[in-house]
């Protein structure tokens, strides 16, 4: 059987047409291209006595108009198409061509051809040889636009495509082809691919479903789109959630060292103070006349400092508790013992280990999220238990407090005023860390918050603390 003369080289094995070549003086076909074997169900061996009335035995005049008429496939059967006879050289020698296009393939292929003409992005065919070759069987309108170069030129290289992927995005994309190519699953990848004829990068989606071809190739069918605005959009979007939770731990970076400077002054100057006033009131009790009035006034004004003193003092212990210039673990164990007598629930604290090496901004983050956690479960849990455990890691510092109280639902968790959750979050965050809210076994809730952990060498051991 004789091949198709080079002229026809370029649309022979890709054309949806169906290409037949006959000796002009035999009218004996001397090759087929794959569309018409596919359609007629010919071998390439029968053709040698296939001859053109059998084939088409209206066939249209040579180098007439188009023609509407029927062709014969191999098992008798007929079916309507559109023909065109010309005449063209191969090999050195005239002969002539037959184009056919199946009229009922026609109509699907102008309504598949409009639906893809209003697709945005490029519709497309990719295939993977077993030899690790590529082509494009099928490429849209929409080639230029999005790639920047012609269907044509791709179809004829189509390594250029893998050319075209910034090479730092070139490893996931070959990855993610080969993951599609063994499991047969869905292909999704995005990445950037430089534009030459616009000297611009493109952010691009590609999704495509695979499928394997009889002789071992993989074949995926699916979309590319821009995706470019969007993902600056999401990439702006990102960087100023960045830039906001930056400014909120600043923001409570700063608040931290102005309650720690309030509470300094009111313990040194307030403080100072105050105990002045009691020490110079005793020594003026001491020395009043004896009447019982005035030594009742006194003893009045000596309470009434005695209850500043201890507002004074429990102010402070809100504003920054003393306690955490002795570490998290005793800053979290005195919490939990003070939520205990205050709420009156059955509290326990648990340490893996007795110090936990963090600087003083962490530290503070940690013990706020601990007492933003307990006031909440007191507030809304009617929880009877709660627990806390710290357990440090080689690399991260874990915290859960649990309790057993009627947990937490989704619109719990999306309220316009739930700050508490947020700032929790946000601590977390701020302390490159995550908080994970989920619930209890047997009821209640786990609020569980994991950050990376500084280096040190301290060694492990439990300290428990139960009410």
């Amino acid at each position: 059987m004789s091949q198709a003369p080079s002229c026809l080289d370029a649309i022979w094995q890709s054309t949806r047409s169906e290409l037949f070549l006959f000796d002009p003086d035999s009218l004996r076909c001397v090759a087929a291209n794959p569309a018409a074997l596919r359609q007629t169900g010919y071998a390439e061996e029968a053709l040698a006595s296939l001859q053109l009335p059998v084939l088409a035995p209206l066939a249209p005049p040579l180098d007439g108009p188009d023609r509407a008429a029927t062709l014969r496939r191999a098992d008798g059967s007929s079916y309507p198409a559109t023909l065109r006879l010309l005449s063209t050289h191969g090999e050195g020698r005239t002969l002539l061509l037959l184009m056919a296009e199946d009229a009922a393939l026609q109509q699907v292929q102008a309504r598949f051809d409009a639906i893809v003409s209003h697709t945005p992005g490029l519709v497309y065919q990719f295939r993977q040889h077993a030899d690790g070759r590529v082509a494009f069987p099928y490429l849209s309108e929409g080639c230029q636009a999005l790639l920047g170069l012609p269907a044509a030129q791709l179809h004829a290289e189509p390594e250029r495509f893998l050319q075209l992927v910034l090479a730092e995005d070139r490893p996931s994309y070959l990855e993610s082809m080969r993951a599609s190519a063994a499991s047969l699953w869905s292909w999704n990848w995005e990445g950037r691919i430089w534009i030459d004829a616009w000297k611009d990068v493109k952010w691009i989606n590609l999704r495509s479903t695979p499928h394997r071809l009889a002789d071992g190739a993989v074949q995926w069918e699916g979309i590319m789109t821009n995706i470019t605005e969007s993902k600056l959009e999401q990439m702006e979007v990102r960087a100023s959630r960045a830039r906001l939770a930056e400014l909120t731990a600043h923001s409570e970076k700063v608040k931290e060292q102005e309650r720690t400077r309030i509470a300094r002054e009111i313990h040194d100057d307030l403080g100072g103070n105050l105990t002045a006033i009691k020490m110079a009131l005793a020594m003026l009790a001491a020395r009043l006349p004896e009447e019982p009035a005035l030594h009742q006034k006194a003893a009045y004004v000596d309470e009434l400092v005695d209850r500043t003193i201890d507002a004074a003092h429990r102010i402070t212990l809100d504003l920054r508790p003393s306690i955490l210039d002795f570490g998290l673990v005793a800053a979290l164990e005195w919490q939990v013992k003070e939520f205990a007598s205050q709420a009156g629930l059955a509290c326990s604290f648990q340490s893996s280990e007795p110090e936990v090496a963090l600087d003083a901004d962490s530290a503070t983050a940690l013990f706020r999220i601990v007492q933003e956690a307990l006031t909440n479960i007191a507030k809304h849990a009617q929880a009877s238990r709660v627990s806390v455990r710290l357990a440090p890691t080689r690399q991260h510092i874990a915290l859960k407090i649990t309790d057993n109280g009627k947990g937490i639902g989704p619109a719990d968790r999306g309220k316009p005023a739930s700050f508490g959750l947020r700032g929790m979050a946000e601590r977390a965050r701020a302390l490159n860390g995550t908080l994970t809210l989920s619930h209890a076994p047997g009821g209640g809730t786990v609020v569980a918050i994991k950050i990376p952990r500084p280096r040190d060498t301290i060694s492990g051991q439990e300290v428990a603390v139960t009410r």
